[in-house]
């Protein structure tokens, strides 16, 4: 029936726009509509992957420009999602994907979840003064991309920003960890590098930080996001920990940009979607849902005059090539 809007319940833009990017995600709804029903009433409406089923028939099966998503926010205000509450989409973003992991009962619709947006890294730990080393591989859900390097300089780019995140970092001084072969406190080199990347990659733009006075600041400087993003041409050789096999499926087309506008106390937040049936542009903005160019998408990269406008703040990516 086309691309249909949710109403702001309380709120909500921000849930609003993560549902958004969940339920156009063809490889998500394919998850989704396997999972177990409960079998009563009251575990119904407690379970998230569920409700979120139920609003996807809603929106599939209306003919109304616009859906409700009260009953899924009323289930997760039982898990501390709270209404008439400004959210982080970061944060709820982690927090309503760990409800639906935990709440599906199948354990290859789990697997399959997993498998579709776990990021998995080795971090490395070499001491400069010996041959001591330690590694450790370890998952995330989002690639956690700074926007300033370690002396406040604006990166320019994403691709600035994912080099600048697997570039080695040397703990001296205060930083120094305590070598088991040394059996001191030596300098040590930190490095991080990638072995595995999902079928659907989230970026988060770390746009809001801490200033000395505790206040939260937002970083609204302009970032470019290209539409195309292959992982081989950014990063080198030591930044990456995979066969050539795993690597040669590392081309990405930009999905989804969840955007937020205003300040930190006082924002809003849409979600510009590309569909993957028909490959066209959509501004989801609550009930209020319209076609848009690529050059519609831009205006999130950010400008440091405009504070209020519109920034991109979470970036999802979609392989080209799934293996």
């Amino acid at each position: 029936t086309g691309a249909i809007g949710l109403y702001n319940v309380g709120q909500t833009c921000c849930l609003n726009s993560l549902l958004q990017v969940f339920l156009m995600n063809i490889h998500f709804t394919g998850i989704l509509r396997r999972i177990t029903v409960p079998s009563h009433a009251v575990q119904q409406s407690k379970n998230v992957p569920y409700q979120m089923l139920l609003l996807l028939e809603e929106m599939q099966c209306g003919k109304r420009k616009a859906v409700s998503p009260i009953n899924l926010a009323w289930c997760l205000s039982g898990y501390r999602v709270e209404l008439f509450v400004q959210h982080d989409a970061a944060q709820l973003f982690l927090t309503v994907w760990n409800l639906i992991k935990r709440q599906m009962k199948k354990p290859e619709l789990v697997e399959e979840l997993s498998d579709l947006y776990t990021i998995c890294v080795q971090e490395h730990l070499a001491c400069q003064k010996c041959s001591f080393e330690i590694k450790r591989n370890s998952s995330m859900l989002t690639l956690p991309l700074p926007v300033l390097d370690s002396n406040s300089h604006r990166l320019k780019t994403l691709e600035d920003s994912l080099r600048y995140f697997f570039q080695p970092e040397e703990l001296t001084d205060h930083n120094m960890c305590f070598c088991e072969q040394c059996e001191r406190k030596t300098p040590f080199l930190q490095s991080m590098k990638l072995v595995h990347l999902p079928q659907t990659l989230t970026i988060h733009l770390k746009r809001f930080c801490f200033k000395k006075s505790a206040y939260i600041h937002k970083l609204s400087h302009s970032l470019p996001f290209p539409q195309d993003l292959d992982f081989n041409a950014v990063l080198t050789e030591n930044q990456c920990q995979a066969d050539d096999k795993e690597k040669a499926a590392w081309q990405y087309e930009l999905f989804a940009v969840v955007a937020h506008s205003g300040s930190t106390s006082c924002g809003h937040y849409c979600a510009y979607i590309r569909s993957l049936t028909e490959s066209k542009w959509y501004c989801f903005n609550d009930s209020e849902v319209c076609q848009v160019s690529w050059d519609d998408v831009k205006c999130t990269y950010g400008h440091s005059n405009l504070h209020w406008g519109e920034t991109a703040y979470l970036l999802i990516y979609m392989k080209k090539h799934p293996q």
